[in-house]
C-alpha cells in the first residue's frame, strides 16, 4: 500500500507539473489589443508639436511633412491617411486605431504606442527606434525597412502582415507572436527576447542575428529550414560522405 501510495503521490505530481508547465506556457501568450472607440468627432486639420488630440477620427487627411512631435493622441482613429516625411517624434498613442494608413519616411522614434491597432498598413522606411509599443497589434499589409532599433515592444501581435528588412538591432520583444506573417531580411543582431512565436510564420528569413533567437519557439519545419545557417553560425561544414 506504502508502494501504490507512493506512485500515486509521484504521478500526482508529475500531473501537476504538467498543469503548471501548461499555465505557465498560457500565461505567456500576448495579450492582444482591443480598441473599443468612443463615438469620435472628425477632424479635418493639421498637426502640432505637443498637440493634445482626444476622441478625433482623421479621415483620409494628407498629412504629408506635417510636424506633431510630442503630440498625444487618446481615443482616435487615423482612417487612409498620408503619413509621407510625417513627424511624430516621442508622440504618444493610447487606444487607437490606424486603418489604412500610408506613407515613406514616417517618423515615430520613441514614440508610445499602447493598445493600438495597425490595420493594412502601407509604409516604408518608418522610423520607431526607441519606441515603446504594448498591447499593439499589427495586421495586414506591408511595411518596409521597418526600424525598431534599441524599441521595447511587449504584448505585440504581427498578424498577416509583410515586414521586409525590418531592423530589431538591440529591441528588447516580450511575449511577442508573428502568426502567419512574412518576415524577409530580418536583422535581429543584439535583440533580447522573451517568450516570442515564430512558430507560424510563413517566411522566416534572419539577414542578421540568428544566434538571438534564444527566447523564441519556432516550427520543426522552421528549424530543418535553418538548419544550415545554423551550422554555418557556429562553424560546421555539411558535406555528403564519400561513396
Amino acid at each position: 500500500m506504502r508502494d501504490g501510495g507512493t506512485g500515486s503521490g509521484a504521478a500526482a505530481g508529475a500531473a501537476g507539473a504538467g498543469r503548471a508547465r501548461r499555465r505557465s506556457a498560457a500565461a505567456a501568450v500576448a495579450k492582444r489589443a482591443e480598441v473599443r472607440l468612443p463615438p469620435l468627432s472628425p477632424y479635418g486639420g493639421g498637426l502640432d508639436p505637443d498637440g493634445d488630440y482626444d476622441g478625433l477620427e482623421f479621415t483620409n487627411l494628407d498629412l504629408r511633412g506635417e510636424e506633431g512631435p510630442g503630440a498625444r493622441f487618446i481615443d482616435c482613429a487615423l482612417r487612409g491617411c498620408g503619413l509621407d516625411e510625417t513627424v511624430l517624434r516621442r508622440a504618444r498613442f493610447v487606444d487607437c486605431v490606424l486603418s489604412g494608413v500610408r506613407g515613406v519616411g514616417t517618423d515615430l522614434s520613441e514614440a508610445s504606442l499602447r493598445d493600438v491597432e495597425m490595420v493594412d498598413a502601407r509604409l516604408g522606411g518608418t522610423q520607431l527606434h526607441g519606441a515603446t509599443l504594448e498591447r499593439v497589434l499589427v495586421k495586414g499589409g506591408k511595411i518596409d525597412y521597418l526600424n525598431l532599433r534599441k524599441s521595447r515592444l511587449k504584448d505585440v501581435v504581427f498578424e498577416g502582415c509583410v515586414l521586409s528588412e525590418a531592423d530589431f538591432g538591440g529591441a528588447e520583444l516580450v511575449r511577442v507572436e508573428f502568426r502567419d506573417c512574412v518576415l524577409r531580411r530580418a536583422d535581429l543582431s543584439g535583440v533580447r527576447m522573451k517568450d516570442v512565436d515564430l512558430r507560424t510564420v510563413a517566411e522566416l528569413d534572419i539577414a542578421r542575428g540568428l544566434d538571438r533567437l534564444a527566447g523564441a519557439v519556432i516550427s520543426s519545419a522552421q528549424l530543418l529550414r535553418l538548419a544550415p545557417a545554423f551550422a554555418a553560425q557556429i562553424g560546421v561544414r555539411v558535406e555528403d560522405a564519400l561513396d
